[in-house]
């Protein structure tokens, strides 16, 4: 484990590849039951450039009309979130240090050339629950500023099986994704990346 900032940890090789593997296919099963959609910025209606699902008792979703918001329900389906699977349950208890389990996980699939700019997880109540990040396919540029715009950032490489925790005084941290780097994994067997965020949303 490495102590990137105060309450930033990073788990390097956090899962092995048959972990990896079966962490995929869990997965595909989630996005078969919960299919991805392409997220929009509020107000202005842009596309951005991941595709996104979730599991859990809430979902993270975003339109053009009613912004950022946790739901129970897909929003083109209608239908509940699956559950969150057993085995990132476990990677919560591990590594979050939170009495509460996560209600929501948050799957965003990255192609190549897709990015994430800089940003804080600032939609939950309960901010006191840290953020878990699993990394799974090519490796990106992740890079993680302070709780203003204006504050210096430091990047690092995220590699499959890779986790991330944002907490304590990094929990409103400003963080993104600015690359993608092509052919650094072959879990994904069409390329790119697959980013699993654990969230507690209530208290």
């Amino acid at each position: 484990m490495l102590e990137i900032s105060s309450g930033i940890r990073h788990f390097p090789s956090y899962l092995d590849r048959p972990r990896q593997e079966t962490m995929i296919e869990t997965i595909r099963e989630i996005v078969s039951a919960a299919p991805l959609f392409t997220p929009v910025m509020p107000g202005t209606g842009k596309p951005m450039s991941v595709r996104m699902s979730n599991c859990g008792e809430l979902g993270w979703v975003t339109d053009k009309e009613r912004g950022y918001r946790y739901q129970p329900v897909h929003p083109l389906t209608g239908e509940v979130w699956p559950p969150i699977p057993n085995a990132l349950m476990q990677i919560w208890n591990d590594v979050s240090g939170y009495h509460l389990p996560p209600q929501a996980c948050l799957i965003n699939f990255y192609a190549d050339d897709a990015k994430m700019g800089l940003h804080q997880d600032k939609d939950e109540q309960d901010l006191r629950a840290p953020v878990v990040s699993v990394s799974l396919g090519n490796t990106c540029l992740f890079r993680i500023g302070g709780t203003t715009r204006t504050n210096s950032t430091q990047s690092l490489k995220l590699a499959s099986g890779d986790v991330i925790v944002l907490g304590g005084e990094g929990r409103l941290c400003f963080h993104g994704v600015d690359r993608i780097y092509p052919a650094t994994s072959t879990l994904l067997k069409s390329g790119g990346r697959i980013n699993l965020t654990l969230r507690r949303v209530t208290p």
